[in-house]
């Protein structure tokens, strides 16, 4: 059978720095090296902005949070509306895929499903955790999606359906991971402890901050993916007292450097809140071979192996967190075991294989 090649309209609700947009940069980076005709829709300012490509053309609208949830929902609804209209320029299109990255494009899914498009899901939440919102897009996106794609088992598990889902674990970008040596000795040395993480409670911010004030005789620096008048706000209202071994840092465009400069990393995601599907900064924390400390369920747990490249412990037993991080930035012989196993595990998840796992689902075979 002959895989014929299809032009994709992407729709991606807020492009900014984090998570789901890097992902989506990758797969399209990839997507376009094989020639594949692509247009996107999108808000500006993140790192979708870098994409490039001769085949790849981009169109905008503003879009932005709001602290005001009203003024947030009235933003997103009008973009629904923005994307629903936009989508019908693509009725008389034949070979063109509808790509959905997360659950918040439902405007586009919707138009999609109405012309008769292929509407893939790039499904990146937990809205099993969330709110009934997040639930009601999920439940839209099992009825609108003509293939979903999980990217984790643990995620797949809370689907309503089994019918042409998918499971492919994100991938970091090639020309990311190549930056880093891989050097245990160096990473240790540097006694650093480095989370990136959104200014949310429940990704741990408050105790990572106390945890800098437990351990003093060790660095700490947090790269937070909000604005620094935000952050400020956040640790005022928290009545959060930063000591002198603590960096906080706003959004960065860049977050290479600080896994560089790092000696493991923590992602303390409470479960009871919200549960990670994937865990994109443990794996470019393992791609630089740095040990991680992540939650006990999840996506992200199915990367980390206890004692082997870093250990599975719940937020709630900061005490546990507290030791452990002590053990392994004192036991060299523990770390280097820990940094080899990290940096081994990162190599299974390769650009390469994950763009060909997600081709042989956007091109259709005939």
């Amino acid at each position: 059978m002959n895989q014929i090649q299809m032009k994709i309209a992407v729709f991606h609700l807020f492009n900014d720095y984090s998570g789901s947009p890097k992902v989506l940069k990758t797969v399209l980076t990839g997507l376009l090296r094989k020639g594949c005709p692509i247009d996107i829709l999108t808000s500006k300012g993140g790192v979708l902005d870098e994409l490039q490509g001769t085949n790849l053309r981009q169109y905008h609208y503003s879009y932005h949070f709001s602290m005001n949830p009203v003024v947030t929902m009235l933003r997103y609804t009008y973009a629904q509306v923005y994307m629903f209209f936009f989508s019908w320029r693509y009725l008389f299109k034949k070979d063109i895929v509808f790509y959905i990255n997360t659950i918040l494009p439902v405007g586009a899914a919707l138009a999609g499903r109405m012309m008769g498009k292929r509407v893939i899901y790039h499904y990146h939440e937990n809205s099993f955790a969330k709110s009934g919102f997040y639930r009601g897009l999920a439940w839209a996106m099992t009825h609108l999606a003509s293939d979903i794609i999980c990217v984790s088992e643990f995620q797949k598990s809370h689907l309503d359906r089994v019918e042409r889902v998918h499971v492919i674990p994100n991938a970091l970008p090639d020309t990311f991971v190549e930056r880093f040596e891989f050097n245990p000795s160096s990473a240790y040395s540097k006694q650093c402890v480095l989370m990136v993480a959104s200014l949310k409670k429940y990704k741990g911010v408050t105790q990572f901050c106390e945890l800098s004030n437990r351990l003093p005789q060790f660095n700490f620096v947090m790269v937070v993916n909000d604005e620094p008048k935000t952050i400020d706000e956040f640790l005022k209202e928290n009545n959060i007292v930063l000591g002198d071994n603590i960096k906080i840092y706003p959004r960065q465009d860049d977050v290479a450097p600080f896994y560089a400069n790092a000696s493991m990393v923590l992602n303390l995601t409470d479960a009871n809140m919200a549960v990670e599907t994937f865990g994109l900064t443990a794996l470019e924390a393992m791609s630089a071979g740095l040990p991680v400390i992540v939650p006990t369920k999840g996506g992200v747990a199915e990367m980390v192996e206890d004692d082997a490249n870093g250990y599975k412990i719940d937020v709630k037993e900061l005490d546990k967190i507290e030791k452990k991080i002590t053990t392994i930035l004192t036991d060299y012989t523990l770390y280097e075991s820990l940094s080899e196993s990290a940096y081994k595990k990162s190599k299974n998840y390769s650009e390469e294989t994950i763009n060909e796992m997600i081709s042989s689902i956007v091109w259709i075979e005939k």
